[in-house]
């Protein structure tokens, strides 16, 4: 852990006299990102304990104000220091200059005490977070800084701060009306969904069914409420009881497709954290799920199959449930045999690995991970996968092969690759469904429902 960042979590454990501010701790994240390119989720894993919810819910914007923008505020600083200064100094003009960015775009009449206002605070902070001296640096870097981030950038990718080979890429897949429409999405704060489960909303022996509560406000997608801010506890428990689970909206494609049926053996080929098993089990009610995914790296934690493990444990009690941990590619029926399991299924969902290009808005991050090269190799591999899918499908039944991306590479041409080897040959296209972020409101996929005939 940084040395600043630990000083400040032993700050916040003294008590009120040294609390740890949401500003102070977007700063250590952003610091981190900046000097070792942490995932985000990790990252947040790791958010100081002394926070209230309120502060800690003003880190995380802050610091992913910070992550979605970085390219534009990175462009603001670039000349206006000689030499580079320590990330920790870095880092508090980066969330300063968000603070800034983030105000002038939602019109609010800053003018110059406004702006002097969120320059004053950074300076403040950087007083004790950094040095007085750097402070100074602070002072004079941002008005510069306030001044460039206050005109709009000519070039589209700066604009919305995005790679500039990803925004040529959707300008070619898009045009450029849908393009700025997708880079705008993307650098909007998510909303939060929850999935109402029924099965679980029901009240104990003589006592009447709970009522959605009224921070759960109805959506135009049938089951799913959009969470409003300020109840986060009453969340957490709903959460914790079963009775909601978050999730986005766009999910409800792949297994309304998939249509699971009381009773049916299906295996969710990539399985994991879970959300789309336990979606499955709450329509199947009855029947058996077979939860297969990546085994963990030797040595290492795998959060999200211990997500996996622990969605399947709230599974309604008439569904039999399995984790498996294995690489769908390179076992065979002999290997399900061998562990009891059916070596056929009456259906598969492959929701594959992918770019991630339709979840921009909650996955703040993978644009700067992201290389031009990776939807090639998405594509390679998710070929592959759904020609293991297809041999574990009995006739008759059925996969659905789905991604969170909105690029044709990773949705239309793998299902014509698979349909052009021997291996789709058995298979017909019965129905395919694709969400766009900019048409629907929600976060982008594609699904395809293949029946073996």
């Amino acid at each position: 852990m940084d040395h600043d960042v630990k000083q400040g979590l032993e700050k916040a454990s003294e008590g009120a006299k040294h609390t740890l501010s949401g500003w102070v701790a977007a700063v250590g994240l952003a610091e981190r990102w900046v000097a070792r390119s942490e995932r985000v989720d990790a990252l947040l894993e790791g958010l100081a304990t002394g926070l209230t919810g309120q502060e800690r819910a003003r880190a995380q914007h802050l610091f992913y104000g910070v992550v979605r923008w970085s390219s534009r505020l990175e462009a603001a600083l670039e000349g206006l220091m000689m030499h580079p200064p320590r990330t920790k100094v870095r880092a508090v003009l980066l969330v300063a200059g968000f603070e800034l960015l983030e105000s002038a775009a939602e019109n609010q009449a800053l003018g110059d005490g406004g702006v002097a206002k969120i320059i004053h605070h950074a300076v403040e902070q950087a007083k004790s977070v950094a040095s007085p001296k750097e402070a100074k640096l602070v002072n004079a870097v941002m008005r510069k800084m306030s001044a460039r981030l206050a005109v709009k950038p000519a070039d589209l990718a700066i604009e919305f701060a995005h790679p500039e080979w990803l925004v040529a890429r959707w300008l070619r897949q898009f045009g450029p009306v849908i393009t700025r429409q997708l880079l705008s999405w993307n650098q909007q704060p998510a909303p939060v969904y929850a999935r109402w489960r029924p099965a679980f909303a029901g009240g104990a022996e003589g006592q009447t069914e709970r009522v959605v509560p009224e921070f759960l406000a109805p959506t135009a997608w049938a089951g799913f409420y959009e969470v409003k801010a300020g109840k986060w506890a009453e969340v957490r428990q709903l959460a914790n009881e079963g009775v909601i689970y978050l999730q986005d909206p766009s999910t409800r494609l792949s297994i309304d497709l998939l249509a699971p049926q009381a009773g049916e053996v299906i295996l969710d080929a990539c399985a994991a954290p879970g959300g789309k098993s336990l979606f499955i089990a709450d329509v199947m009610k009855t029947g058996k799920i077979v939860a297969l995914d990546q085994p963990a790296e030797p040595g290492k934690i795998d959060l999200r199959l211990l997500r996996l493990k622990e969605n399947l444990a709230r599974s309604p009690q008439g569904v039999e449930v399995a984790m498996i941990e294995a690489d769908l590619t390179k076992v065979g029926s002999v290997f399900y045999k061998n562990l009891n399991l059916p070596e056929s299924y009456d259906a598969v969902l492959l929701d594959a690995p992918c770019s991630n290009t339709g979840v921009m808005r909650h996955r703040i991050d993978v644009k700067w991970r992201l290389q031009d090269g990776d939807f090639a190799r998405h594509a390679e591999q998710q070929v592959e996968l759904l020609h293991a899918a297809a041999r574990l499908v009995k006739v008759g039944g059925r996969i659905v092969y789905s991604t969170c991306s909105v690029d044709a590479a990773e949705n239309e041409q793998v299902i014509k690759t698979f349909f052009d080897s021997r291996a789709g040959g058995p298979f017909k296209l019965a129905r395919s469904a694709q969400a766009y972020p900019w048409v629907d409101g929600h976060d982008g996929a594609g699904a395809f429902l293949l029946i073996k005939g």
